[in-house]
C-alpha cells in the first residue's frame, strides 16, 4: 500500500471537512445578525464574504499538499 495516497487522502478530506463546518458557521451567524438588526446587513455580507474566502483557502492549501504527498517521493 502507498502510504502517501493515503495521506493524500486524509489532507483533502478534513481539509474539506473543515471548511465545510466553518462555512456554515460563518453563513448561519450572518443570517441571524442580520435578522436582529436588519440595518446592518451589507456590512454584515461583506464580512461574510471576506470570511468565506478565507476558509475556502484551507482546501486549497489541503490539495496543494496532497499533490505534494503523492508527485513528491
Amino acid at each position: 500500500m502507498d502510504w502517501s495516497m493515503l495521506a493524500a487522502a486524509i489532507v483533502v478530506g478534513l481539509g474539506a471537512l473543515g471548511a465545510g463546518i466553518g462555512n456554515g458557521l460563518i453563513v448561519s451567524k450572518t443570517v441571524e445578525g442580520i435578522s436582529r438588526q436588519p440595518e446592518l446587513k451589507g456590512s454584515l455580507q461583506l464580512t461574510m464574504f471576506i470570511g468565506v474566502g478565507i476558509v475556502e483557502v484551507v482546501p486549497i492549501i489541503g490539495v496543494v499538499f496532497a499533490l505534494l504527498f503523492y508527485f513528491v517521493k
